[in-house]
């Protein structure tokens, strides 16, 4: 359209403060080009009838404190970290009460009324909380329909009173559970390695956390966009609660499969960084969230675990390197490591190989 100026459009959505869920409440019932992505994006948003035959592991962690079972357990988690790189865990020690508590919090600070939660609308993560609309808006060819809100948790928490009032006790109880929750994951994945158990947890793996709460309206032409594009999480281990709604897909062979809701279930999946540490024994995989068709809004959770040391190098384990199997990636700090995903669109292209050697 010779009259259609991308970058002021861009503007005028991210000044109105009000995301996606502004859109929707001014009674819009088509999207802004703003949001509409290209065919080719969009081919195989519906899975593959493959798909039917392929399912996201799910690992019971009830009685992983005895050897027997841990064992079991270390090697299920292990093999779905090398498979499929996503994997859902149940009876893992968080009451449903707790889960349903988290995402009604969250889902209640994107229902407030736009002027208070406009207050709250920022790029920058400085202050440690941020509401924002697509973090690579201005990168992005094509805006996603999905809102978020933000909030470091880890090494250094928000002030007293940053973390919006409608949700800021459901996410501090949330932190606990992760803090918890995160470190038995770390030291499964460890041990699969071989690594003994706390070897993660030592390089401040757990420290460095970030909470984004999704919120994905009704998509009025979900046929035209997307709710997450496909990416890979740079991280280390990424623990994600998921609604009933549904709508995260995870590419596996080329084919995209549904992770489909359990009742009670996690989302756990490998970052970038895990994979470059595992010298590529565990997969970090693309993922992404098709637009809501449902009039219920889909709300997510997702914790990212990250180092917490900013001056340590990373890199290949020295554990893992061999003559048989060289490292396969350079040293880093984690600064220039995150500042490299930030720096970019998500456009699918994995962060760990621009660290590759």
């Amino acid at each position: 359209m010779a009259d259609y100026d991308r970058i002021k459009e861009l503007k005028q959505f991210d000044e109105s403060r009000t995301g996606v869920k502004g859109l929707l409440d001014s009674g819009l019932n088509s999207i802004p080009l703003i949001f509409c992505h290209p065919p080719e994006t969009l081919s195989d948003l519906k899975p593959s009838s493959a798909d039917r035959y392929v399912s996201i592991p799910v690992v019971d962690l009830s009685g992983s404190d005895s050897d027997h079972r841990r064992a079991a357990v270390v090697e299920q988690v292990s093999r779905a970290a090398r498979d499929f790189g996503f994997f859902q865990v149940v009876n893992h020690g968080i009451p449903l009460e707790t889960l349903d508590r988290t995402i009604e919090a969250l889902k209640a600070f994107h229902e407030l009324p736009p002027e208070i939660r406009s207050r709250f609308y920022r790029r920058e993560m400085g202050t440690g909380v941020s509401y924002l609309s697509n973090v690579d808006l201005f990168k992005s060819k094509a805006a996603s329909w999905r809102d978020t809100l933000q909030v470091r948790l880890g090494p250094i928490q928000p002030e007293p009173g940053q973390v919006p009032e409608v949700c800021a006790g459901a996410v501090a109880e949330w932190d606990r559970e992760v803090l918890r929750l995160g470190g038995l994951l770390l030291d499964f994945v460890g041990e699969g390695l071989g690594l003994p158990a706390g070897r993660f947890r030592e390089m401040t793996c757990l420290e460095g956390r970030t909470l984004a709460g999704h919120y994905y309206p009704y998509c009025p032409e979900p046929d035209r966009t997307i709710g997450l594009a496909t990416h890979a999480d740079p991280g280390v281990l990424t623990v994600l609660i998921q609604d009933k709604v549904g709508g995260l897909q995870v590419n596996y062979g080329g084919v995209w499969v549904d992770v489909e809701p359990v009742p009670g279930a996690l989302v756990v999946n490998i970052g970038d960084l895990l994979q470059i540490m595992s010298n590529d024994e565990y997969k970090s995989v693309e993922h992404r969230v098709s637009a809501n068709s449902c009039q219920e809004p889909r709300v997510s959770i997702a914790v990212f675990l990250n180092p917490g040391d900013r001056k340590r190098m990373f890199g290949p384990l020295p554990e893992l390197i061999s003559l048989e199997k060289p490292a396969a990636y350079r040293q880093f700090k984690y600064p220039e490591f995150i500042q490299k995903f930030f720096s970019r669109e998500l456009d699918g292209k994995p962060l760990r190989n621009y660290f590759r050697l």
